[in-house]
């Protein structure tokens, strides 16, 4: 164990915000394969929470075994601070960001609510200059998730959650429905979507409405003024980035040979209908990808691609970053900013 100290974000027990602490923790020190990242921001996500109240929302056998004290977080930006012997392409003062080892890391070794965190190099990528390090934070995992679903998955690993492997379809002149598109994979995913050509139609929150049509969707609905699966028809794909039990619902929206995309699948409970209706159905499991990251880094820095931050803590405040999360209709990203 490192002699050297940081401050970090740990936890000793399962629970609400509560049993987040800001304490001493040991500086990590990289491994052969590893670069040390002095963190500059975080990005906050829904497996933090997931992770931190023991993951209550997966079944017994799912649940990962966790040993305390837990650091959480997978999203970083930040600047290199040591690099192993037998990395090449990164040096020290390198402006990165990642998604630090996901879904790998979930029973807590991502560790990335900390002042340093340890990275696989294949994981990194350089941070988009053109963007700051909470922006670059914000973007990793939400970005991912949208771009391996909607443009190139970028692996080969076996898909926990179903049988066969997730293909993107194509977008250009098709019509995407993006549900919950105010929050962080929806608001990259209309932004992508409309990127390769697709008309886009945005589900939301009524307060939502300005923020998405100014991210280029072309039709808003309102989900608590009109049902989307009430008044949609002949869509070639939704992306539900809500997902959950109720994804289901938007297959009556779909045309024959269109696909339905939940970003949180558990739950889906109408595949014969879906074969009925002759829709595909399909989920992955997002993964860290340095050189993916590189790619939708250029989108960033060039501004093709924008990242919303709903609201900024100091990594201090990660209890409030979380409280925050719970009260629910976020606009983009929470970030948590490292001095």
């Amino acid at each position: 164990m490192s002699a050297e100290m940081m401050k970090a974000v740990r936890q000793h027990e399962f629970g609400g915000p509560e049993v987040l602490v800001y304490e001493d923790a040991p500086k990590p020190e990289p491994k052969p394969g590893e670069v040390l990242v002095r963190v500059r921001a975080v990005g906050v996500n829904p497996p933090d929470w997931y992770l931190r109240d023991g993951y209550k929302m997966l079944p017994p056998e799912w649940q990962p075994q966790v040993a305390f004290p837990v650091i959480l977080g997978t999203d970083i930006s930040g600047v290199v601070d040591a690099v192993a012997d037998d990395v090449s392409g990164f040096t020290v003062g390198d402006e990165v960001y990642s998604m630090v080892r996901f879904p790998s890391g979930l029973a807590g070794s991502s560790r990335a609510y900390a002042e340093y965190v340890v990275v696989p190099a294949s994981e990194l990528g350089r941070k988009p200059a053109g963007i700051d390090h909470s922006h670059a934070a914000a973007a990793p995992m939400s970005l991912l998730t949208a771009w391996q679903y909607l443009i190139a998955l970028g692996h080969d690993e076996p898909n926990p959650l179903q049988p066969n492997r997730h293909q993107p379809v194509p977008l250009e002149g098709r019509t995407v429905l993006v549900n919950g598109a105010a929050g962080g994979v929806g608001h990259f995913a209309v932004q992508l979507a409309k990127w390769r050509g697709a008309r886009v139609i945005a589900v939301a929150s009524g307060k939502n409405e300005t923020f998405l049509r100014d991210l280029d969707a072309d039709e808003f609905i309102d989900y608590r003024k009109s049902l989307p699966e009430e008044v949609v028809r002949d869509v070639d794909l939704v992306l539900d980035a809500v997902g959950g039990p109720t994804t289901g619902r938007f297959l009556r929206t779909l045309k024959r040979g269109g696909a339905l995309f939940p970003v949180f699948p558990l739950g889906f409970a109408g595949a014969e209908e879906a074969e009925k209706l002759g829709v595909t159905v399909s989920a992955t499991q997002v993964r860290s990808n340095g050189a993916q990251l590189e790619e939708v880094g250029r989108l960033l820095d060039d501004g093709t691609i924008r990242v919303t931050i709903d609201s900024s803590f100091p990594l201090a405040d990660a209890r409030k970053a979380h409280e925050r999360a719970a009260e629910g209709h976020i606009q983009g990203k929470i970030v948590l900013t490292v001095a």
